[in-house]
Parts: C-alpha cells; sequence; structure tokens
C-alpha cells in the first residue's frame, strides 16, 4: 500500500516535467494528408495549415509524400512558383527539414504545375524568447549582476511544476 503511495507523486513528478521544459517540435506538414496536392478549393491548404501552428527555432517540418519533391526557396521563386536553385532539394517521400532560424521559410513543389495548384506553403518560425532588456547605447556603467526574469522564470517554471504535483499527490493520498 506504501508503494501504491508513493508510486503516484513519483508519476505525477516525472509527467510534469513533460510540461515544464523546453523542446523542439516535429510538425507533419498538412497532418495525416501529407504534402500532396490540394483540390481546387483548398488552394491554401497548407498556408492555412501553417497559420494554425507556432513554430520555433529548432522545430521540424516532416513532410510526407508520394511521387513529389520538397524545395525550399526564396520569396521571389516562391511567388513565382519556380526555382532553378532552391536552397534545398529532395524528393525521397520523407524529407525533414530543421527551422533552425527565425523568420519566414518557403516551400514549393518541384514537379511542374503543382505549385501552381497551390502545393506551397510559408512558414513563419518565432523569434526566441528574450526577456533581457537590450542595453542602452550610452550606458557607461558596467553591467550588473541582477538576476534576469528569463533565470526566474527558468527556475520557477520547475519549482511551481514539483509544488503542484506533490500537492496533488496529497490529496489522492
Amino acid at each position: 500500500m506504501a508503494s501504491q503511495s508513493l508510486s503516484l507523486p513519483v508519476l505525477l513528478l516525472l509527467f510534469s516535467f513533460h510540461f515544464f521544459s523546453a523542446k523542439s517540435t516535429d510538425f507533419l506538414v498538412g497532418d495525416e494528408d501529407g504534402w500532396a496536392v490540394p483540390n481546387p478549393k483548398e488552394a491554401d491548404r497548407y498556408n492555412k495549415w501553417a497559420s494554425h501552428n507556432r513554430f520555433n527555432v529548432d522545430d521540424t517540418v516532416h513532410f510526407k509524400y508520394e511521387k513529389d519533391s520538397v524545395m525550399e526557396v526564396t520569396e521571389e521563386e516562391y511567388k513565382q512558383c519556380l526555382s532553378s536553385k532552391p536552397l534545398f532539394y529532395d524528393n525521397n517521400g520523407d524529407t525533414v527539414v530543421g527551422l533552425d532560424r527565425a523568420g519566414l521559410f518557403y516551400f514549393i513543389s518541384g514537379v511542374s504545375g503543382h505549385c501552381q495548384k497551390g502545393l506551397r506553403m510559408i512558414i513563419k518560425v518565432l523569434e526566441p524568447l528574450n526577456l533581457s532588456p537590450p542595453p542602452s547605447p550610452n550606458s557607461t556603467a558596467p553591467p550588473h549582476n541582477n538576476s534576469s526574469a528569463l533565470d526566474l522564470l527558468s527556475v520557477s517554471c520547475p519549482v511551481f511544476g514539483i509544488f503542484f504535483v506533490f500537492f496533488l499527490s496529497f490529496l489522492f493520498i
């Protein structure tokens, strides 16, 4: 009986680390439908899909497709639906692209006519959260060593999580 009452708080503690840890996410492009030419009524399908997700630096986008390809291109090439020298190209049917910077990423199909039919997408990767104020350009004073809000946040989330889990465990004992 004692081992069962102890296992619940330990299980809840381990589960809480899932919610309070920072990690990257792998997004499956187009969800279960994958990367395929949309029907004519859904020509903006992939941009709608991208707009419903929040992409961060170090996330990945996973393209699954058949008899097609994925190209990362410039904004101008995206608008033209054409690229002779893409930034990235793959046609293996199972492509993972790392989002290694904040900003816009432009993707199109490399198969002739597919981009014009809607097989293209813009992904906006958010700037990393920086809670520290920028240094003043006129500041001549040496920097002081106060804890930043980011330090407080990085400590308080796990501490809050542990406190919350132990509080919940006492409710179940």
